[in-house]
């Protein structure tokens, strides 16, 4: 069994991560870290698992923990993600990986040095509806892919408590937020990267993004629309658009929590198309476990750092695109 330790009390971490280790078959709640120790009990207390501690570091240097869990603000990735590597644990990171992709080549450079596995909590790619889907793509059923198009918005009152999405120094913003869904849904259903990215953005006042549009061009001649918003109503849902077919989902595409998974699948001339309903998943139980067995020796990594750091270049690129408003080749 992988001991697990997460790092900090984040909706994240409660909703969904901590509940997925405790029903997880090869792992355990080993620990919770805060930087109030009251808190960190309460969470223990209720989940009557773990221990907890005061701060990140004393988790970190824990001989009782084999892994991290990272859902703190984006800037603090990077530090607490070379702490944990460095200490000798495992580490699974939240999404975005890092505030740049200089940052997360050091990220991945660290893992490559200390012998540690490291990725990045795209619980999406777990989903038994996204694997099918994956697997339509790749077996040609769409034919070849000429579009993908993704959406993933919800609108967000600024009220001290989200402050991390507001502010610039910390990671914020709609793009590192919900936007990186997008930009990795389709570079991993399409299984390369873009050459060219454009956008046009929204800004706060603060300085973030708060509402995005933004557009990849691959050398297959595919095409990418990415979507992400604060100040837009909620979406959540891709689409996948090839030369024979083409595959639609509702608004959950992301986040079907655990119930039945549908998408639409559609033949070229076809309006109406088929349904496919997947039986219900827990996508982050789904992903802890494949970590687990990772570092338990079992299994490959999904996906490594240096896909990580590739996603983090996109996302740099679509942010300058935004600003600068011209398109970035890469």
């Amino acid at each position: 069994m992988v001991r697990w330790g997460v790092m900090g009390t984040a909706q994240i971490a409660k909703v969904c991560v901590i509940p997925a280790i405790l029903k997880s078959k090869n792992g355990t709640l080993q620990g919770i870290a805060s930087r109030d120790l009251a808190i960190a009990q309460f969470l223990v207390d209720e989940y009557q698992q773990g221990v907890a501690y005061g701060d990140y570091a004393a988790l970190v240097e824990s001989s009782e923990i084999d892994a991290v869990y990272i859902p703190l603000p984006n800037h603090m990735h990077r530090e607490w993600t070379l702490k944990a590597l460095a200490a000798g644990k495992h580490v699974l990171v939240e999404k975005p990986f890092a505030m740049n992709a200089v940052e997360a080549l050091g990220m991945a450079e660290a893992a490559h040095r200390h012998d540690r596995l490291l990725m990045e909590a795209f619980m999406y790619r777990f989903h038994p509806r996204s694997l099918r889907i994956k697997e339509l793509v790749e077996t040609g059923t769409l034919g070849q892919i000429r579009l993908v198009h993704s959406a993933f918005t919800f609108p967000v009152t600024r009220d001290g408590s989200n402050e991390r999405l507001f502010q610039p120094e910390m990671g914020g913003g709609s793009l590192w937020d919900v936007g990186c869904y997008g930009v990795s849904v389709a570079r991993w259903l399409l299984g390369s990267e873009p050459v060219a990215v454009s956008a046009q953005a929204v800004f706060s006042k603060s300085g973030v993004d708060v509402n995005f549009v933004g557009t990849l061009r691959f050398a297959s001649g595919a095409l990418a629309v990415v979507e992400s918003s604060f100040t837009a109503a909620l979406q959540q849902t891709f689409s996948v658009v090839g030369s024979k077919g083409a595959i639609e989902l509702p608004h959950d595409a992301f986040v079907p929590w655990e119930k039945e998974a549908h998408f639409t699948l559609r033949e070229a001339q076809d309006e109406q198309g088929q349904v496919v309903t997947l039986p219900a998943a827990d996508e982050y139980q789904q992903m802890v476990e494949h970590f687990a067995q990772a570092v338990l020796g079992r299994a490959q990594l999904a996906y490594s750092p240096q896909e990580s750091v590739c996603q983090m270049q996109v996302l740099d690129a679509l942010a300058e695109a935004a600003r600068d408003g011209v398109q970035k080749n890469l």
